[in-house]
């Protein structure tokens, strides 16, 4: 026999042998001793994991031809002896059809496989179907399979292996018994290799093994593919191929993480020069951008877990989120200690936004440069929550100066700071969105906060002017030889400002001229009619003058023949359109405005429509006028709608003659906006 891969020499034929997937092979076991056989199962998982591995092995345990308790099958596992066992490992059994479902997936196929299931097996108990790769048959050919499965026969068992549980249907999910596989553990793979290392008498040093399974990313197909390569490329030594983690490197085409931690050492101490450099000793060396990234997302990763979990570089402590070796976590752990789980976590995120990118940019390297240039700059930047905090523990608001309460006693008087009692400056809240809103109300003469004044019971008080709106300082005038007075005010929003000396004169601004209101330039005709009749107004600018509706019994005469005759001729709609437009003549054509969207005008207003309005207003004499109907001008009517027209013989129309309602009309200026017919 030819030499076999690790992946196949060492399969695992017992449910024992599978690693990391307790919970599927304990609950097949006991379905075996109970006899509690289903007629359908889906496995689902990552690849390389052991779903088709635990379909045969079932398959061998379903057919055993050793009963389960006997001296040769003492336990749910196969025999391994019996020629049922031997022919479902070989792949000759002629009751375990094993198909592969990428390339049958057809209906055709599934008709084929439902007709053969109707037979019973030749020799054992049970005839399985294992469906590889089921997630690829079309819903075609899943619904010619779904009575079958509903109603199977007693003697057939279904076996779907997927990696994309949620392509298949509900309905032959909700037949089946679903088994979700987990992904192999970073120890269970070390553990297999470490073994199978040994079996084939291969030296290999704890950090090659390590290495092998970080690769396999749960997957112990893969790592035992790794293995296998790196074998083969491994230097023989004393017979023995020898295998170091430097070596396995190369082989992947990947770098140590140790490259990684000498970049983030770099972007703390803000030395972008350093940066770019090492990016440049990796993109010199041929390695891939794309992997570069690929590798500098997990070890942020690995960084961001140990800093969540506490992870120190010195202690013994590991972590299950963490499948790497212990020497790669000390490693993490260090890195980690240098940010704060939030600037970790930016930087993960620009990396995979780096990583995202490099994908289908053109330039791979200047876009993994600038990945991780933006690493340093982030490091620079202030997080928004220290500016917050810094403002809300501020003094005064930006362009105030603040001056402390005994520096400002100081530089008064003696004999006013002798008689001035001390008012305790009221501690200024936290920073808060509504500050604005409160200086706004206080300026507008709203109170902001409890004002204490104290003054000499003989001296007239000083005139103290308020700024307006936040404009320039108030302005304190004394009078001539007379002691200062002391005015304190106890206000937050306002800052204490240094005092003025009284000897001293007081530069008082200017006034600020106020514009006065806008002229408008009126006529000259009706200014003399504003002086004559003050209760006029001004008119509003003219605009362009547009063409005036015609409301005169010619437009009536026109009118009424049109919405009369698309009534008489069904046209319900367009004759309710035509009766609610304003019609205008212009330039020899007759505008109708309808109240109309652009949409719906076409479809009530078809040809027929058309050709009976203006078969209409031949009749009465105006078949010259070319007819135009307007659509409503953006959501609105263009023009306001004149008053509705009743139809002749109508319940509206006969409203519109009772005489209750033309007095109504006469006295009120009233009109009829809805009429209910009762009688029908």
């Amino acid at each position: 026999m030819g030499y076999q891969v690790l992946a196949r020499k060492y399969r695992p034929q017992r449910f024992a042998d599978v690693a990391g997937q307790d919970h599927v092979t304990v609950t097949l076991m006991n379905a075996l001793t109970q006899n509690r056989i289903a007629h359908g199962y889906i496995f689902s998982g990552h690849r390389g994991i052991g779903k088709t591995t635990i379909a045969r092995i079932l398959a061998c345990a379903l057919n055993c031809r050793n009963a389960i308790g006997s001296a040769v099958r003492p336990t749910p596992e196969p025999c391994e002896v019996c020629e049922s066992c031997v022919e479902i490992r070989a792949g000759n059994s002629v009751d375990v059809i094993e198909i592969d479902a990428a390339t049958n997936r057809g209906i055709d196929e599934i008709r084929e496989l439902r007709d053969a299931a109707r037979y019973r097996p030749s020799r054992d108990r049970f005839k399985i179907y294992i469906l590889d790769e089921a997630h690829q048959i079309t819903d075609a050919a899943f619904n010619a399979l779904l009575k079958t499965l509903e109603e199977p026969p007693d003697h057939i068992v279904f076996m779907m292996a997927t990696t994309q549980p949620e392509d298949i249907p509900q309905t032959v999910r909700s037949r089946c018994q679903h088994f979700s596989f987990h992904a192999v553990k970073l120890v269970d793979i070390l553990s297999e290799l470490r073994g199978i290392a040994e079996h084939e008498g291969v030296d290999a040093d704890e950090g090659a093994l390590s290495l092998l399974a970080e690769a396999g990313d749960g997957s112990m197909r893969d790592a035992l593919s790794i293995m296998d390569q790196a074998i083969a490329s491994a230097p023989m030594i004393d017979g023995k191929a020898r295998l170091d983690a430097g070596q396995i490197r190369e082989l992947m085409g990947s770098v140590p993480n140790a490259v990684f931690e000498r970049i983030m050492q770099a972007v703390d101490q803000n030395r972008s020069a350093e940066v770019m450099t090492v990016a440049n000793e990796l993109l010199d060396a041929g390695n891939s951008p794309a992997q570069l990234a690929r590798q500098a997302v997990r070890y942020l990763r690995s960084c961001v877990i140990a800093k969540i979990t506490g992870l120190t570089a010195d202690g013994d402590s590991s972590t299950e989120l963490l499948q790497i070796s212990a020497d790669e976590q000390r490693r993490a752990a260090r890195t980690a200690a240098l940010f704060s789980e939030e600037e970790l976590t930016r930087f993960l995120q620009v990396m995979l936004r780096t990583f995202d990118e490099l994908g289908y940019r053109q330039e791979q390297r200047f876009h993994f440069e600038l990945g991780l240039l933006k690493l340093v700059h982030l490091r620079r930047l202030l997080p928004v929550e220290e500016v917050l905090s810094s403002l809300s523990g501020a003094g005064p608001r930006p362009g105030a100066r603040a001056v402390s309460a005994p520096a400002a006693t100081a530089a008064l008087p003696a004999p006013a700071a002798a008689a001035r009692p001390v008012v305790s400056e009221p501690v200024k809240p936290a920073f808060s969105p509504f500050e604005k809103d409160s200086q706004k109300r206080r300026y507008d003469g709203v109170a902001a906060g409890p004002a204490a004044v104290v003054a000499a019971p003989v001296v007239p008080p000083p005139v103290v002017s308020a700024p307006p709106v936040v404009s320039p300082p108030p302005v304190v005038t004394p009078a001539p030889a007379v002691e200062p007075v002391v005015v304190a005010v106890a206000s937050p929003p306002v800052a204490v400002e240094e005092p003025l000396k009284v000897s001293e004169p007081v530069p008082v601004p200017a006034a600020v001229p106020v514009p006065g209101p806008l002229a408008l330039e009126v006529p000259s005709d009706e200014e003399e009619r504003v002086e004559a009749e003050p209760d006029v107004a001004i008119p509003s600018p003219v605009f362009e003058p547009v063409a005036a509706a015609v409301t005169s019994g010619e437009a009536a005469a026109m009118q009424r023949p049109v919405v009369e005759a698309l009534s008489a001729a069904g046209q319900g709609s367009a004759s309710d359109a035509m009766n609610d437009s304003v019609w205008t003549l212009a330039d020899g054509e007759l505008r109708v405005q309808t109240d109309v969207s652009k949409t719906m005008l076409p479809v009530i207003m078809n040809p027929e429509a058309e050709k009976i309005a203006k078969a209409a207003l031949r009749e009465v004499g105006h078949g010259a006028l070319k007819l135009v109907l307007l659509a409503r001008a953006g959501g609105k009517a263009a023009a306001e709608k004149k008053p509705r027209t009743a139809k002749s013989g109508s319940a509206e129309a006969k409203a519109a003659q009772h005489p209750m309602v033309v007095e109504a009309k006469r006295l009120f200026e009233a009109e009829i906006q809805t009429v209910i017919d009762l009688s029908e």
